[in-house]
């Protein structure tokens, strides 16, 4: 299996568990994973939140971790990523706003190449335009966002995913072990024990 680098969008309360879990179990099996955001340079912190579902309406949300990025958002450039990752949780209703970070999705989904989003994320692929046509699943509050994009909003358990061209999508952390395994798959990562 050959490494694969991949591009992690994050920013100030990503979903703890979608920033961290991905984060580390990528560079586990052996991938490169440039942890970004904009305005911000390796070494630099953004903060995380835990969300749970606890029988309310909605989630809640607590102050999580300080998540260290490691790499330069100025320093991304499209073409030398393999793959994206879009955490959820509250940065991508923000890091939508900007130019810059939807050129970097616009061109990697143009390029085709592997794309996990979970929970939040699909607001951001919403936004860069790139689910016209597509099914993609998200935390059920983003369906709006799919559909008015021209995507197709797939209701799913919050332990399931979606695997779908070459887009793995969930609604929220607890999917982690289908949809890290469906993302896995599209970079053609092999795992034997």
């Amino acid at each position: 299996m050959a490494a694969k680098k991949i591009l992690m969008l994050v920013g100030d309360y990503v979903e703890d568990y979608e920033v961290m879990v991905p984060f580390q179990a990528l560079q586990m099996v052996g991938h490169t994973v440039h942890a970004v955001c904009p305005d911000k340079t390796s070494g630099q912190f953004v903060r995380t939140a835990i969300h749970d579902f606890e029988g309310d309406q909605t989630y809640s949300e607590k102050p999580g971790h300080n998540f260290v990025l490691n790499f330069d958002f100025a320093k991304v450039k499209a073409e030398d990523y393999d793959a994206l990752v879009v955490p959820g949780g509250r940065s991508p209703e923000y890091l939508r706003l900007n130019a810059d970070v939807l050129a970097l999705v616009k061109a990697l989904a143009a390029a085709g190449k592997p794309i996990a989003a979970v929970c939040h994320g699909a607001q951001l692929l919403a936004a860069a335009g790139v689910l016209e046509g597509r099914a993609c699943s998200a935390y059920p509050a983003c369906a709006p966002e799919v559909r008015l994009a021209g995507g197709e909003f797939i209701d799913i358990a919050a332990d399931e995913a979606h695997v779908e061209g070459n887009l793995a999508s969930a609604p929220a952390w607890p999917a982690h072990p289908k949809w890290l395994a469906g993302f896995l798959q599209l970079l053609g990562t092999e795992i034997k024990l």
